[in-house]
């Protein structure tokens, strides 16, 4: 049995079925003329040359209206013949029935015209115009007999005929109905998907633009900030007469600006972290402890930091270990910022199926209830680094808590799962 991808389309099938008709049409109705000439003989009588013109108006306006038609279907013309289309079959009924009362050889055009009316008219109308019609190719071919009583034949013959084109043409009326609504369901699937191309688009842009908004706020912002604060500091030095510790502050800020700039490099190749391409995230982190004591020591804080880690170190998947280092990163901006803290605790531990970052501080903390996360980043592009980590930890179907009371300082911890691919670190 072959699939519904081999069997023809209803459209393919209805294109069959018109051209049928024409070429029915035309085939019957050049037989008639011929047979009318015939029946009349080679005298000089003048009605066969108005039976002749009639026929060939009939033609005429046959073609017309078709031809009318296909090219609106087609989408060649802006005219819609479709309201025209029961008066131009009036009149092609009407020459047919004239042609008819002139010669019972016109009888058999009926048929085509059948299905003519089964497609222009409603079934009510259509109906009694095809019995009409069979009465009146019954009564033709009767009359051109000569006999007193119709045969049998002559009636059945007919009667049979119309009752075949009527099942036919319903069958017609009805793949006509689901060719369009087949040609409406795939404008609407198309639509469907143009739409849902869009969206999807929309829904890119969009992810791709918060997921640069937080490597910007983890790295370059925080970068920027670090030398706004250090060249604060140099400035203070250079104030006060110090020149050494001016410098050295100066040197940190170009560290740090070349930093940034490979961060910078980092996002036009990918968004990895240059950190961890030279080192393990371990390694990563400990310097991470090590530049933000350094960097706090250089604007003249008393924050320290150090690194610990706990469990056996296992290999992890590049978003795992990006998203650890940028929460130490971010985190530890805001401690250095906002904390007044002297001591900074990253603790990375690796435990059986999934590894936790905490960072911890001793400085002023807050009321996480009296200050909830922000919906929007602020005018001055602040307040964005709690939602974005929110958004890089649940990513990987992690989970982010923060601790923090007046005075108590502060806990920031994330648990990420492992997969199970996981390995040890060497």
């Amino acid at each position: 049995m072959p699939d519904a991808a081999s069997r023809p389309s209803p459209d393919v099938i209805l294109r069959f079925l018109r051209g049928a008709l024409h070429v029915g049409f035309a085939l019957l109705l050049g037989v008639a003329i011929a047979r009318m000439h015939t029946a009349f003989g080679d005298g000089g009588d003048p009605h066969r040359y108005l039976w002749s013109g009639v026929a060939l108006l009939l033609a005429a306006v046959y073609v017309a209206g078709t031809v009318t038609e296909k090219r609106f279907a087609a989408g060649r013309s802006a005219f819609d013949p479709r309201r025209y289309g029961v008066p131009w079959l009036g009149i092609v009924t009407a020459l047919w029935a004239v042609l008819l009362a002139g010669s019972p050889d016109f009888s058999w055009l009926a048929f085509p015209l059948f299905f003519l009316h089964l497609h222009l008219l409603p079934r009510r109308a259509a109906l009694p115009a095809i019995a009409a019609m069979t009465a009146a190719v019954v009564a033709s071919q009767w009359a051109g007999s000569g006999l007193a009583v119709p045969p049998l034949a002559m009636v059945l013959g007919p009667v049979f005929g119309a009752a075949f084109a009527v099942v036919t043409g319903l069958v017609y009326r009805a793949l006509y109905r689901e060719a369009r609504l087949q040609r409406s369901a795939a404008d609407e699937l198309r639509r469907t998907r143009a739409e849902l191309a869009r969206t999807q688009h929309d829904a890119g842009v969009l992810a791709e633009r918060a997921r640069l908004a937080r490597e910007i706020h983890d790295t370059l912002a925080q970068g920027l900030s670090s030398i706004v604060l250090l060249s604060r500091a140099a400035e203070a030095s250079l104030a006060g007469g110090d020149a050494g510790t001016a410098g050295e502050r100066v040197s940190l800020i170009g560290r740090t600006a070349s930093e940034n700039l490979a961060e910078a490099r980092g996002f036009v190749r990918g968004l990895s972290s240059p950190l961890l391409e030279r080192a393990s995230l371990l390694e990563s982190l400990r310097r991470l402890c090590e530049s933000t004591t350094r960097d706090a020591a250089a604007r003249g804080s008393r924050l320290r930091c150090r690194f610990e880690l706990e469990g056996s170190p296992a290999t992890l998947p590049a978003p795992h270990a990006v998203t650890l280092l940028r929460a130490a990163q971010a985190s530890l901006a805001n401690v250095a910022e906002h904390a007044d803290a002297g001591t900074a605790v990253v603790t990375l531990a690796f435990l059986g199926d999934e590894v936790t970052l905490d960072i911890y501080d001793d400085g002023a903390g807050f009321d996480p209830d009296g200050a909830p996360e922000r919906a929007a980043p602020r005018a001055d592009g602040g307040g964005f680094g709690l939602r974005a980590l929110r958004e890089r930890v649940g990513a990987l179907d992690g989970v982010l808590a923060l601790e923090s009371a007046p005075g108590e300082g502060t806990v920031v911890g994330l648990r990420l799962p492992l997969p199970r691919a996981a390995g040890d670190a060497a």
